[in-house]
């Protein structure tokens, strides 16, 4: 009997409706999966067809977009990009076929503290340090500044105490935060991983829910708080008042990182790790068997398509929506062609290696002030 080839690296398959809906939604889905080093976008191709674009970043863990600039946080910086329509319509390579291009703009050293979720509130970009048990800002003087941490952590050390992973924001706050556990010890969530998660609420510094399976990605949407759960596989909405948690959806994989547009909820879900002897014990673990995102109508809990990785990506961190864009893509630091944008508020120059050849876009230039 012949065996079947292998699938191509990255191969991937979909719903049939994922294109149309991205279309109606005129969005596209960004992705970061730190185990293959990749923030990959995923845009529509017409109503039939998606286009996918593999960027390789140094282990991508959160991501936070905000107006025009999407911030990654990878093994030991944090990048902050910004879209520039002019280097979009110009690219080199492919111009005239992007209708957006974030451009590396800026770059903190924050070191390997095992960022996990980061958010904008106004200006300041904050970050979930994990290895820290504590929430910060990225801060251009110092590796981080530390805004926050559990009361339970007597002391801040690179110890991951608690293994503090999102946060909630709210009105350019941090709200709600969640972690795997209330240990004030080095790790000491691992001894109790699979049913000690909590939620903080960061306002009072008080746990408002506990013995939780793996809970991730708090978000306030409606003015509700929603988390996943990792180790059910499980969407759901906590009642901060009680606790409790209604189950809003059952995804039946690792689940960890979403989004949402209008009425969809866009979910990253994992495989589980094979040779995790702790992972192997999830209840959901017979079932997380492929990786990819599940796309959820939120009124309803319902399942509304799909997209599966055949190959490469086996885990996921996480995915967020671009809005109002079909065909994004993202420059990363490796060839260096960000080097070669010169882009000024109304202006872009690409610098050629030969002088004679450098080319210019212009637009009518505003009057500039000092």
């Amino acid at each position: 009997m012949e065996q079947s080839k292998p699938y191509p690296p990255f191969s991937y398959t979909f719903s049939p409706n994922v294109p149309e809906l991205l279309m109606q939604l005129q969005a596209s889905i960004v992705i970061s999966t730190y185990q293959t080093g990749k923030v990959v976008v995923l845009s529509p191709k017409g109503e039939e067809e998606l286009i996918q674009l593999p960027r390789s970043f140094d282990k991508p863990m959160g991501m936070a977009i905000k107006d025009h600039k999407l911030a990654i946080a990878t093994r030991s910086e944090i990048l902050v990009t910004a879209n520039s329509p002019l280097v979009a319509k110009t690219y080199p390579d492919k111009p005239d076929t992007y209708d957006a291009m974030f451009v590396p703009r800026a770059q903190y050293f924050s070191g390997e503290v095992d960022i996990h979720d980061l958010e904008w509130a106004d200006d300041k970009l904050f970050a979930v340090n994990t290895l820290f048990s504590c929430l910060v800002v990225v801060d251009d003087n110092c590796s981080f500044r530390p805004k926050w941490k559990p009361h339970f952590i007597s002391a801040l050390a690179p110890e991951d105490r608690c293994h503090l992973n999102g946060v909630a924001m709210q009105e350019n706050k941090p709200m709600y935060v969640t972690a795997l556990g209330k240990s004030d010890e080095a790790k000491g969530w691992r001894a109790n991983m699979l049913k000690g998660g909590i939620v903080m609420d960061v306002q009072s510094n008080e746990i408002i829910a506990e013995n939780l399976p793996v809970p991730h990605t708090p978000k306030i949407y409606d003015g509700q708080l929603y988390l996943l759960l990792s180790a059910t596989g499980e969407l759901v909405r906590l009642d901060v008042a009680t606790g409790k948690y209604d189950v809003v959806s059952s995804i039946q994989g690792f689940v960890r990182g979403m989004d949402r547009i209008g009425d969809y909820l866009f979910i990253a879900q994992s495989k589980i790790r094979q040779k995790s002897s702790i992972f192997n014990q999830v209840p959901v673990a017979k079932n997380a068997v492929w990786c990819g995102i599940t796309i959820v109508h939120l009124p309803t809990g319902a399942h509304a398509g799909f997209i599966k990785y055949n190959a490469s990506v086996e885990e996921l961190y996480d995915v967020k929506i671009l809005k109002g864009f079909l065909r994004p893509n993202i420059m990363n630091l490796q060839k260096g062609v960000h080097q070669k944008a010169l882009v000024l508020p109304q202006q872009l120059f690409w610098n050629n290696p030969e002088p004679v050849n450098s080319q210019s876009v212009q637009v009518p230039e505003p009057e500039v002030k000092i």
